[in-house]
């Protein structure tokens, strides 16, 4: 080739680094456009099966390398990214609902997620119909020849009901119907989605795995290669992405995830029990606690807990006296999610959320971070004082 200009040599240079670099972290691989060796190549390359690259929003070897590890942690075959886990949640719905299909989902489930299914109801022609956590087996009964997809969660991440997986599970198998498990809450540490019935568990990475509360992320992780295959193609369809820094800080953060995980669940254990014995509050939703909805179920497939719980005020506290409490906190901060190393507090409107909510008096949910418990115990003491 003749002599390049300055110009061309900017864009195209001729040295290349030398092999044999190896070190812990994975590499960074940022890409639209990728390159093939040959036309060959090209009109061989596989997007659905991930046996080339063909496309930088089909991966890199940074997302198909997270995507291995948050399949290993479940024990599932195949995973798939996306920006963010509602839309992690609207891919499964996406890619098993259709126009006078059918879906089922719990009265506990993530707001987003039922946000979904009255729009999927309003605008797409597909019936969402919500049913009590705690049905079990009974679920068999609300399965319809056009249910298509059961949804479940577990526990619920506000209300916390922790249903019984394996019964549902397995009446929805004897259907015939996929059932979906938002496994947010365990990150797959506290309980492997597969093991308990789920055909397809999702997580929201935005939680334990990202652990920094800096991204936002979703995973859908299967085992079945049909499942993976009609997912893989709402995957496609719906043009859903990472980029390649966020994938790479999720996986900075997996080697200490357990860690992290446990040291919340000790912390939220010791707040939980100290707030259970506070006269301001009626009760403690915390799964690990025998008086928690669903606890036996908790005690027979969970191995933990994380940080995430919930108490409901003494009804005589109105929710102005309630909203100065959470305003009162210092080392909470007032804010969605939960997983990263800060504290976070939210009250609920059940009612809006719920559409048969029975009890009585506030909701507020705790997130505990990773700060000293016992610092956490003074703060939630001196905003109780400001009741």
């Amino acid at each position: 080739m003749n002599k390049k200009t300055i110009q061309t040599s900017l864009i195209h240079s001729d040295y290349e680094a030398p092999g044999g670099f190896d070190a812990f972290p994975p590499g960074i691989h940022r890409a639209s456009t990728v390159l093939f060796e040959n036309v060959a190549a090209m009109r061989a390359g596989q997007w659905k099966d991930k046996s080339a690259y063909t496309y930088g929003l089909h991966g890199t070897p940074t997302t198909f390398t997270l995507e291995a590890r948050l399949a290993g942690i479940e024990g599932g075959s195949h995973c798939l990214l996306a920006p963010s886990g509602l839309s992690a949640i609207a891919m499964i719905n996406f890619a098993f609902l259709a126009s006078g299909d059918d879906v089922l989902l719990p009265e506990n489930v993530y707001n987003p997620n039922r946000e979904l299914g009255r729009w999927l109801s309003q605008d797409f022609g597909v019936t969402a119909r919500f049913y009590d956590p705690m049905i079990g087996a009974g679920i068999a009964a609300l399965i319809q020849p056009n249910t298509r997809l059961i949804w479940t969660e577990a526990p619920g991440s506000v209300s916390m009901e922790v249903p019984d997986l394996p019964a549902i599970c397995g009446a929805a198998k004897e259907k015939g119907v996929p059932v979906a498990l938002d496994n947010t809450w365990s990150a797959g540490l506290a309980l492997r989605g597969f093991d308990a019935g789920a055909d397809i568990v999702m997580h929201a990475l935005t939680k334990y795995q990202s652990g920094g509360a800096d991204l936002l992320m979703g995973a859908v992780i299967t085992r079945e290669r049909a499942l993976n295959e009609r997912l893989a193609q709402a995957h496609m369809r719906l043009g859903l992405g990472v980029g390649a820094d966020d994938a790479y800080l999720v996986m900075r953060g997996l080697p200490t995830m357990k860690l992290r995980f446990e040291a919340h669940d000790l912390g939220a254990r010791k707040v939980a029990a100290w707030l259970k014995g506070r006269p301001e509050i009626a009760k403690v939703l915390h799964p690990a606690f025998e008086d928690c909805p669903g606890h036996a179920h908790w005690k027979r497939d969970f191995s933990g807990a994380g940080g995430l719980f919930s108490v409901l005020f003494d009804p005589r506290h109105t929710e102005d006296q309630t909203d100065r409490f959470v305003d009162s906190l210092e080392l909470f901060g007032l804010g969605y999610s939960w997983g990263g190393p800060n504290s976070l507090v939210m009250p609920y409107r059940m009612g809006a959320i719920r559409s048969r909510w029975m009890e009585e008096g506030v909701l507020v949910r705790f997130n505990i971070g990773l700060e000293s418990p016992d610092d956490l115990i003074a703060d939630i003491e001196q905003a109780i004082a400001r009741l």
